[in-house]
């Protein structure tokens, strides 16, 4: 190049102002969940306290505590200085056995449906299976129909993934969260020949969401996951440097020192939640409450032909939440239309306040309060004065 050259480049790709755009990743992130509710452009009635029967979080109330081994354990973690630092992205070993020996000892897009238990329509399962199915997804116990899978079905699922080959994602978060005279029974435990990836964690059995500590049990009696599968989840826990450090080193203390009388307060309250919502629901004309199982859940079905003013459970919940301030979850969240979700975890005050109000809602709403305003309306002029 001589000395006196000029060097001319093409400015045409030069940006001419500010263009920041989010990934095509994030774009294509959706929950259903939050999509609904975040849309709602409504607000509830000022006159009256708001009730949210719609939050997942055992927290929220204040009514449901730990019990002291927990914090017990979570203050020796901090005090030990140990797990301050990053650890192995697929957790602490401590951790890990833990959580090995605490699944160890246990001895023993579907429609579901509410007559059989919410259990899963097999001929409707089937019939989805293709060569593209990477995996048969269960959450058992069930969010959001509080639904327990017995023995015999699950049985059943594992006969028929093994049938076609398909291995199974078990969703397991609320484990052994079940009522009296109900048993939890994990897919792993009965698989003979299926792999199973069992998800779980402290969130809800322990009543700890914000602590964020779950993991992933990989059950494969075959090594069917062996070649590929585990590596890659290895490989995607690299991508969040690992979970919660203060809460992994507490982990073996925490699953082995909880007391079961803990589990049992904490079952005994839900399931009596459960009973005082079923019962009071159960009174009010257009619906029909679906008793649960385990869980923190419960659904009640709307029977939209007793509340015309109506097109969905969409419009419903809209509506309870501006005249009542009773804020539950539409089925559309679930893909299961003409539902709406309660929580059974507020305390027994506020869902006694909260099923008042829904009666109300009804009584105003139903199509045959409208029939006796109309008929009342037609005859009040033939009412001598």
């Amino acid at each position: 190049m001589q000395p006196s050259e000029i060097i001319k480049f093409e400015m045409s790709n030069i940006r001419e102002g500010w263009n920041v755009q989010a990934s095509d990743i994030a774009r294509r992130t959706h929950n259903p969940i939050r999509s609904i509710v975040e849309s709602l452009v409504v607000e509830p009635n000022p006159a009256k306290k708001l009730i949210a029967l719609s939050i997942g979080d055992p927290t929220t109330f204040g009514n449901l505590k730990l019990p002291k081994e927990v914090l017990e354990a979570v203050q020796d973690s901090l005090t030990t200085q140990l797990y301050n630092g990053y650890a192995p992205s697929t957790g602490y070993q401590v951790a890990r056995q833990a959580v090995a020996e605490y699944s160890s000892n246990e001895s023993v897009q579907v429609d579901p449906k509410p007559e059989n238990g919410w259990e899963i329509d097999l001929d409707d399962l089937e019939s989805q299976i293709d060569e593209s199915t990477a995996a048969i997804i269960i959450n058992n116990p069930s969010n959001p129909c509080g639904s327990v899978f017995t023995k015999d079905h699950i049985v059943e699922v594992l006969d028929l993934a093994a049938r076609f080959y398909v291995p199974i994602i078990a969703d397991e978060i609320y484990e052994h969260m079940v009522f009296p005279g109900q048993t939890f029974h994990s897919l792993a435990s009965l698989s003979r020949d299926v792999p199973v990836l069992s998800c779980s964690g402290l969130t809800k059995r322990f009543l700890v969401p914000g602590w964020r500590m779950g993991w992933i049990i990989i059950h494969d009696r075959r090594n069917v996951l062996e070649k590929e599968i585990r590596k890659a989840l290895q490989c995607l826990s690299q991508r969040i440097i690992g979970s919660n450090t203060l809460i992994q080193g507490a982990l073996p203390a925490i699953l082995k020192n909880t007391p079961q009388a803990f589990f049992d307060d904490v079952m005994t309250t839900l399931h009596n939640h459960s009973l005082l919502a079923f019962d009071c629901i159960m009174k009010i004309p257009g619906l029909k409450p679906i008793m649960p199982d385990g869980a923190m859940y419960m659904m009640v079905y709307l029977d939209l032909a007793c509340f015309p003013e109506f097109n969905s459970d969409l419009e419903f919940v809209q509506r309870l939440l501006m005249e009542e301030s009773v804020f539950c979850l539409p089925g559309q969240c679930f893909d299961y239309p003409s539902y709406m979700r309660l929580v059974i975890t507020v305390p027994v005050d506020m869902i006694k306040e909260a099923c008042q109000r829904i009666e109300e809602f009804c009584e105003r709403h139903h199509y045959k309060t409208a029939e006796h305003m109309r008929r009342d309306s037609l005859i009040a002029p033939e009412i001598p004065y």
